[in-house]
């Protein structure tokens, strides 16, 4: 299984799906056909580069996610409005003479916030305080900030039980399910169909459900640190750590994204398991929108081809907040290969240049040349050997490094001998 770098959510009777600097949101509209329409997303990530520090990237996507999503739902919930409803009212036409086009902007905004709060006072406060009540009964502090947690899990879990409850949060669940298995089916090299679609996996480990039970974990472990006795620092402390909380749970659920080990199996399994109840199966219906959202942003066709090439590395896991360059999906491992000893303005540049030209020169494995006589970098390059793209004036590309060209170096006997990129091969002294 390949991670692709898309991804998505469910919206009122439909599915945004975002790859890279778009994404798309595909609605089933009452009269059954299905609107599709491609937005462009502009990444401040790309402008900022502090935004794509870890922990960091995780606090700004999470924000940025909210926008888009809340974005999408007002959307897609335009489809099915009461006309008679979306007649200005007296007060919408007031805002709109005060605010003109910003007013839509304003609202989203405020709706946020909103959100925001509501959520902080529901998963934080109150099981600070509920908790609270246990200190005549419980003395040690460490012991009531797990059961702070405990009760933050309980009302989480509570929450998204009773929602899942109603019907319209079915559909959305479904449609849900039906985003998951799209994923599914492409990142498993399928060829993207109702069929394929059908048979696969409703459970996805970079869901946004193992998010938000990765903050309750992480949220447990950093308030432990907390040492007041002051319960209105201790209030303000927790709400200070919550972007801490929210960048390491990012992380945490990338990491588990594009790692396939057992222990990363052990920390996904709990969201996956909790994915059962936030995900349901679609209908076909549902997997044809699921379908058109994939379709208008990602190329699952090339994205096939790669996979079937048996290259690992393709199309590497991108984030939503990654800058990425052009040569990753053009070379596949080669170019991700190539991003180790390149500067990535240099790769572009030889994209650009359609290959018609060659990219490197010959160098030194060291920026400062020849290490003194003696003296032992402090870096070993490891040996690699990959190929290239047929199309293309490179060929097998080596990075070479030879134990006893140092050692030679360094018992004075003969200085180090560069070696070359390409085919030829260059060895020390004699040997040549």
């Amino acid at each position: 299984m390949k991670p692709s770098g898309i991804g998505g959510q469910a919206v009122i009777e439909g599915i945004m799906m975002k790859n890279k600097n778009r994404y798309s949101i595909a609605v089933r509209k009452p009269d059954n056909e299905i609107e599709v329409v491609v937005r462009k997303y502009n990444n401040l990530s790309k402008r900022i580069k502090i935004l794509r520090l870890p922990i960091i990237r995780g606090v700004f996507n999470f924000i940025d996610s909210l926008i888009i999503g809340m974005s999408t739902l007002t959307y897609s919930a335009s489809f099915y409005e009461d006309p008679q409803e979306q007649a200005p009212t007296p007060a919408d036409k007031v805002a709109r003479s005060l605010f003109k086009d910003k007013l839509d902007s304003i609202v989203m905004a405020l709706t946020i916030i909103v959100a925001i709060a509501l959520a902080l006072g529901l998963f934080m406060a109150l099981p600070f305080y509920l908790s609270r009540l246990l200190s005549r009964f419980i003395v040690s502090d460490t012991l009531l900030d797990w059961f702070e947690g405990l009760i933050r899990l309980a009302i989480f879990l509570s929450y998204v039980t009773a929602i899942s409850l109603m019907n319209d949060i079915k559909r959305v669940y479904m449609y849900h399910g039906a985003e998951h298995k799209c994923i599914n089916c492409i990142e498993n090299g399928l060829e993207l169909n109702v069929k394929n679609v059908r048979a696969s996996s409703r459970l996805h480990r970079r869901c946004g459900t193992s998010f938000m039970l990765f903050v309750m974990f992480v949220s447990i472990i950093l308030f432990m640190f907390i040492k007041t006795d002051d319960p209105v620092r201790q209030m303000v402390y927790r709400l200070l750590l919550v972007p801490v909380v929210a960048g390491i749970s990012y992380e945490i659920l990338k990491l588990a994204g594009r790692s396939n080990n057992f222990l990363m199996k052990i920390i996904s399994a709990p969201g996956l398991l909790l994915q059962k109840l936030t995900t349901k199966e679609p209908d076909d219906d549902m997997i044809e929108v699921a379908i058109a959202a994939v379709e208008a942003v990602f190329d699952w066709r090339e994205f096939r081809s790669v996979y079937d090439d048996d290259d690992e590395d393709a199309f590497e896991f991108i984030d939503d907040d990654d800058d990425v360059p052009e040569y990753v999906e053009t070379f596949g491992a080669a170019g991700n290969a190539m991003m180790e000893g390149v500067s990535e303005s240099t790769m572009e540049e030889f994209v650009k240049a359609g290959m018609q030209e060659e990219l490197y020169e010959q160098q030194t494995l060291f920026e400062e040349g020849v290490p003194e006589q003696g003296v032992m970098p402090e870096q070993e390059f490891v040996p690699e050997q990959m190929e290239m793209p047929e199309q293309g004036v490179m060929q097998d590309q080596i990075v070479y490094h030879n134990e006893e060209m140092y050692q030679e170096a360094y018992n004075g006997q003969e200085q180090y001998v560069q070696t070359s990129l390409f085919d030829e091969e260059y060895v020390p002294g004699d040997q040549q």
